[in-house]
């Protein structure tokens, strides 16, 4: 390892892990298109980061051009504190955005590159999962059976620029696809309560 490698990385475990340093941890979602999840967390108090990317496929640095080919999916990587926001919390909100029935897509993007799933970052994070899908099966609020993947967080490789917070930056546009897509409306009559 370089000097200076090794230098920033003592430097960050040392920031990371100092007396009064805010805690920080990560979260990875999938559940279809990214620009449709980055607005409901980004929402929270306690949500320090949320990155549009690919996550669940096979070799290096895939882009929008060939994630599909490569076997990724559309996900967010969310940094968080959990000092002021639970994982129970973010789960919470991933159920309420996304459609966790459909395995082969969500609402008008199909295929395995749009595949909902939820990708855990330690044992913790997998029995938060298991809880919280038993007591949403258990709430019997889906029709059908709940078939997200859940398996362990892999390599995560941030979008490219443009699609960081695309409904920030093209509202108009945004609010056009998502409404087309029909998120919103199967989101509404689930839960019963204006999706966003």
């Amino acid at each position: 390892m370089h000097k200076l490698s090794l230098v920033l990385l003592l430097t960050s475990l040392l920031v990371s892990t100092a007396p009064g340093a805010e805690k920080s941890e990560v979260a990875t979602f999938a559940g279809g298109c990214f620009w449709c999840m980055e607005g409901p967390f980004e929402k929270l108090d306690g949500v320090k980061e949320v990155l549009s990317g690919y996550t669940g496929g096979t070799g290096d640095k895939p882009t929008y051009e060939n994630y599909g080919d490569t076997g990724h999916t559309e996900a967010v990587q969310i940094t968080f504190n959990p000092d002021k926001v639970t994982y129970d919390k973010l789960l919470d909100v991933l159920w309420r955005s996304m459609d966790p029935t459909d395995a082969d897509g969500q609402f008008v993007d199909r295929g395995k590159s749009y595949r909902p799933g939820i990708y855990f970052h330690s044992e913790a994070q997998k029995k938060a999962i298991e809880a919280s899908k038993a007591a949403l099966v258990k709430s019997k609020r889906f029709s059908k059976p709940i078939v997200l993947e859940v398996l362990p967080a892999g390599k995560f490789w941030p979008a490219e620029e443009y699609h960081q917070d695309y409904y920030k930056k093209n509202p108009v546009r945004y609010q056009y696809y998502r409404y087309r897509s029909g998120r919103d409306q199967f989101l509404d009559s689930v839960w019963k309560t204006p999706a966003k």
